[in-house]
């Protein structure tokens, strides 16, 4: 009996994550305690409420100046490693609540060396957290390093993303501004990637358009790419059956994902509803579209609610979400023998239960 499912049954289903930032999925208590322990003095608010209050209206103001604001008070109290395993720790507890069995999550270590920490100290403290947090909670997270689009240390974070990748690191990223800072800036780091048979995504296709994700893809190489929302520029849907353009075309064709955050695309702007989301169409059309949250804190999300906002915008059932999760899965930075383990032997039956159940709580 396949009901259309409820929030509360969507927070049963065994979800893939692999768009997830840490410095964006803070507890607002973390940071005031945080910021108490660290002398940190510039937070607007020392009230927990308030503060994530303050958040949520900074992150919906509509100015990416204000959005970006908000970082610099996660990542003013990550200087020192206790806090940044305790915040990895934190999130695999968040995410395992929200019933995620499989996350990637990623962060910046270059934004994290204010006080002088040394990047190696920095990934072995993020590690820590989430393999603590795995054992505890039974959830997997793997850590995704994030170089800055804007300086010059992406070498350096791809060799960290290597010499760790038996410890936990599953891959590499470059974030931050696409306009102006083109992934080939970062050439030489995707080649040593290559080399190295080391995965990476790409943040591609967000505040930017067509010429991002094509470097991206056909200049760097990208296994997935972050968000990837302005693909939709390359389709025309105007008549009667979509016509993709051959940028749009080559990526379903390949099956390079997807990495969407429908929330987190309406604060930047590149969506004005959740039921105008070219999520909806790229489903429609077969590519292989993922269900991202981006920033659990500043987009006041959780993969479940994400996933119920679709329900809501799309109609869509369980084999929609099974069929987002599955994808998420296939896609993941981690072995293919473990992945299909979690797909057959955790996803597919998590689903069929709650399939057969419906939104009635389970025996």
């Amino acid at each position: 009996m396949d009901e259309r499912p409820t929030l509360d049954a969507i927070r049963r289903a065994p979800k893939v994550l692999l768009h997830d930032h840490l410095d964006g999925g803070l507890r607002p208590a973390t940071i005031v305690d945080l910021a108490d322990r660290s002398g940190y003095r510039d937070l607007p608010t020392g009230d927990p409420a308030k503060l994530g209050a303050w958040f949520a209206e900074m992150s919906n103001s509509g100015s990416l100046e204000r959005y970006l604001e908000t970082f610099s008070h996660t990542v003013g109290v990550l200087q020192n490693t206790e806090a940044l395993a305790r915040v990895a720790y934190e999130c695999a507890e968040d995410l395992a609540n929200d019933g995620v069995v499989y996350a990637e999550v990623r962060y910046a270590p270059e934004l994290h060396t204010r006080d002088g920490l040394p990047l190696e100290e920095i990934v072995e403290a993020v590690l820590d957290g989430f393999a603590r947090g795995g054992r505890d909670h039974g959830i997997r997270v793997g850590a995704l390093v994030t170089a800055m689009r804007h300086q010059a240390r992406s070498m350096e974070i791809a060799e960290l993303a290597v010499r760790y990748r038996d410890q936990g690191v599953v891959g590499f990223d470059i974030a931050g501004a696409e306009a102006g800072y083109p992934p080939t800036r970062h050439l030489d780091a995707f080649e040593y990637l290559q080399r190295e048979n080391a995965h990476f995504t790409i943040h591609a296709g967000e505040g930017f358009g067509l010429p991002s994700i094509w470097q991206a893809i056909q200049w760097c190489g990208a296994d997935r790419l972050g968000h990837g929302v302005r693909i939709i520029d390359d389709i025309d849907a105007s008549g009667d059956a979509p016509v993709l353009g051959r940028l749009a075309a080559y990526v379903r064709d390949k099956r390079i994902p997807l990495e969407m955050c429908p929330t987190s695309n309406l604060q930047t702007g590149a969506a004005a509803s959740i039921a105008e989301h070219p999520i909806g169409l790229l489903r429609d059309l077969g590519f292989r579209v993922t269900v991202n949250t981006d920033n659990r804190l500043m987009s006041g999300t959780s993969l479940s609610e994400e996933m119920a906002r679709l329900v809501e915008a799309f109609g869509y059932g369980w084999d929609d979400l099974q069929w987002f999760t599955v994808n998420a899965m296939k896609s993941a930075f981690l072995g293919f023998t473990e992945r299909l383990e979690l797909i057959n032997g955790v996803i597919k039956p998590g689903f069929a239960q709650l399939k057969w159940h419906g939104s009635r709580p389970l025996a």
